[in-house]
This record gives C-alpha cells, sequence and structure tokens, in this order.
C-alpha cells in the first residue's frame, strides 16, 4: 500500500467508510483475551447488571482499535503521525459501527504535507461513539 500523494487529497474530501459486522459477545471476549482487559462489565453479564447496566458494553479500545485499522486501509501504518480521540458513548452488544473520515486540514510541517483528518465512529443509529482526529503524511 502506498501513501496517498498530495495531488490526490482536497479538503473536505471523505474516506472511504469501514462498516464492521455487529458487536457480539464473541466479540467481546476474544478482544478480552487479545487486548488483556479482562474487565468484567465487558464480558460477565450478571458483573454489568450489579453495576447498574443492562447488559455488558463493549471495550472503548475495541472501538479505537477499529478506528485504527480504518485509517491504516487509506494509508499505511509509517505514515500516521498522530491519532487521538475521545470515547463519546457506551457500545452495547449488538451494535453496528462504521468508521468515517474526513480531510479537514493540509499543512506542512517539517518537511512533511500532512493531512488533518477528523474521524470518528457512529453506530447504526447515528450515535458518536467515538470522535476524534489524526494526522497522516502524504507522499
Amino acid at each position: 500500500m502506498n501513501a496517498p500523494r498530495r495531488d490526490q487529497v482536497k479538503v473536505g474530501q471523505e474516506l472511504p467508510p469501514l462498516q464492521l459486522p455487529r458487536i457480539s459477545r464473541t466479540t467481546l471476549a476474544l478482544f478480552a483475551g487479545a487486548s488483556g482487559d479482562h474487565n468484567p462489565i465487558h464480558i460477565d453479564i450478571d458483573f454489568a447488571k450489579a453495576a447498574g447496566m443492562l447488559d455488558v458494553f463493549a471495550h472503548g479500545m475495541l472501538s479505537m482499535a477499529y478506528l485504527g485499522r480504518f485509517l491504516t486501509r487509506w494509508s499505511p501504518q509509517a505514515q500516521l503521525r498522530q491519532f487521538a480521540v475521545r470515547f463519546a458513548a457506551i457500545t452495547p452488544v449488538g451494535a453496528k459501527l462504521t468508521c468515517t473520515g474526513k480531510v479537514a486540514e493540509l499543512s506542512e510541517r517539517n518537511g512533511e504535507v500532512l493531512a488533518r483528518l477528523e474521524i470518528g465512529v457512529v453506530d447504526d443509529k447515528g450515535e458518536v461513539k467515538l470522535a476524534g482526529e489524526a494526522l497522516v503524511a502524504l507522499a
């Protein structure tokens, strides 16, 4: 994969969305194992209910990992200069997530042309789960 070239990128340009399968209990268990985050609120329904939740819910870092995949589908990881998000809402089991982004600004820093991307994760109801920015060096 090659980095997007400056002449291919324009402010306001939408990145191709990444649509993901519905969040399942299996997904949560596998992510807990892969990440080492075994917080029972994400995998144990009785624990989640005792904490006042209706059910378990996805790790925020799972959505951030999906957003990382979204970014590296558009440009190689080596071109990523910054990646930051804020967690906006809980993602319940069964949610269907989509990662989105658009080019917000083009600039130059340290001899590199950078694209500042506004990125996020929304569910199938339009609720924002994560919102953030990334800086990607262009070729």
